[in-house]
């Protein structure tokens, strides 16, 4: 009996987009509480695009099912001004950031979503800190079969997404010595990280299965990997990354899932045994040193740095980049690797705002549309 549903097939590398945003209060730029108020005052026509989260000073903007990069941009940036213009109305503002620098965990309200006080009884003290915002990208696949096929091999990809996205370097008032404090606090979580190769949708159908009997997981929705087919939308969801300050540095690394997606779906090579063990080991250094963090390659074992391995990939990818019209979001990754990641532009502007969080935020506010 499978309590799993089956994957739903869905139109091959059409792209769907979430983005989480913090919600600030004005004057002190600290986190407020005011989702509520502000999904009050949504348009019906935004209702489906601008969505509650964990806790009441974050919101969520998503996209429909696009077609292309265009479309996927054009409809995230309606949604994002939206919610931007809603904001600025009721005396507010939004601000792109995985972790919000100084904003105190004890503080926060969650949102009164019964499955969110489900799992904060379940997580308690890890749950509190889950004062995180993420991107998560789907990319459309036609069969389940396939769409393991595309994790098991994304899984390699994942460390260099989440060097050239890392924002999250301060938490609670401290420099964490980290570039993405983001993804060691959402590792707490059971069913969290990079998952294991799985070969066949029914090897993972097997699992979920299990999980589903034991009363592990109620529904699709909890299980937190990094990466993971989504049966109900028929997609492959990428949930590793940071959320950059910028809105076209979100953007291209939307484009750059989508060409890995497409990369990983036509490899035709056999699937390589790949040690779970490399993978986390590149992860943590992606999370602790971002963009000047070593990698090892998972195939070979020859040491790199993550800026080489992911020019690599650059040039591997070109063509497609081109063939998806994304050749602007290409050299914008590109300026990426040459400026650094949203985690190290935070500390440099934090010494220049002389350790003024404030200061710092309001410049990266400035910036979203440039």
């Amino acid at each position: 009996m499978h309590y799993y549903p089956e994957f739903k097939k869905s139109s091959l590398f059409s792209i769907g987009v979430e983005v989480e945003f913090q919600l600030l209060n004005r004057n002190s730029l600290n986190l407020e509480p005011c989702a509520p108020k502000i999904l009050n005052n949504i348009p019906k026509s935004f209702k489906t695009k601008i969505k509650p989260e964990f806790i009441k000073s974050m919101l969520e903007v998503t996209t429909g099912v696009c077609t292309n990069i265009y479309e996927a941009c054009t409809d995230l940036e309606h949604g994002i001004k939206e919610l931007e213009s809603q904001a600025k109305e009721l005396g507010f503002l939004i601000f792109a950031s995985s972790l919000h620098p100084f904003a105190k965990c004890k503080d926060q309200e969650l949102s009164d979503d019964v499955r969110y006080k489900q799992l904060m009884d379940e997580f308690q003290f890890v749950g509190r800190r889950l004062i995180t915002q993420g991107l998560h990208v789907h990319i459309g696949i036609d069969n389940g079969d396939k769409a393991i096929s595309v994790v098991d091999r994304m899984r390699t990809f994942l460390p260099l997404l989440l060097a050239i996205s890392a924002s999250s370097p301060f938490f609670e008032g401290e420099d964490t010595g980290l570039c993405s404090f983001r993804s060691k606090l959402f590792e707490a979580l059971p069913r969290s990280g990079i998952p294991d190769s799985f070969k066949s949708w029914e090897n993972f159908q097997t699992l979920a299965n299990l999980l589903y009997k034991a009363g592990i997981i109620k529904t699709a929705r909890d299980i937190w990997w990094d990466i993971r087919p989504h049966s109900i939308l028929g997609t492959v969801e990428v949930r590793v990354c940071d959320v950059p300050f910028r809105f076209k540095e979100i953007m291209a690394l939307v484009a750059f899932i989508r060409v890995l997606v497409e990369y990983c779906y036509f490899n035709k090579k056999a699937s390589p045994k790949v040690h779970r063990s490399i993978l986390l080991n590149n992860k943590w250094n992606a999370c602790r040193y971002g963009l000047k963090g070593t990698f090892v390659d998972p195939f070979t074992l020859n040491r790199t740095s993550i800026k080489d391995a992911l020019e690599l990939i650059f040039v591997e990818t070109a063509e497609q980049f081109r063939e998806i019209g994304a050749q602007d979001h290409l050299n914008t990754l590109k300026e990426m690797l040459k400026r650094g990641c949203s985690a190290s532009l935070q500390r440099k502007l934090f010494k220049a705002k002389k350790g003024n969080f404030k200061g710092m935020i309001q410049e990266m506010i400035g910036e979203f549309w440039r």
